[in-house]
């Protein structure tokens, strides 16, 4: 079963739409462009997770030289586990 709506009320909500994505991009910048907003965040995301798994990596093998847990590392470094 589907819903059916008619030609008026797709109208109206394109108009809605059309009209918030104008209201957005105004708040946005006339000069600003989303998409490479969003890559740039997408790239500093992924060099941010490269630094984290690197530092994980060495947490570890501090945990094994001192012959404790990386649960401990952490407490030891003040690293309470979130981001």
């Amino acid at each position: 079963m589907h819903a059916t709506i008619s030609a008026k009320a797709q109208e109206a909500r394109l108009a809605t739409l059309e009209a918030e994505v104008k209201d957005l991009q105004e708040k946005l910048g006339a000069h600003e462009d989303a998409e490479k907003i969003v890559q740039r965040h997408i790239k500093l995301l992924h060099q941010y997770n490269e630094a984290k798994d690197a530092t994980q990596i060495l947490i570890g093998r501090l945990a094994v030289l001192k012959g404790t847990t990386i649960r401990q590392i952490h407490e030891d470094l003040g690293l309470d586990g979130s981001d």
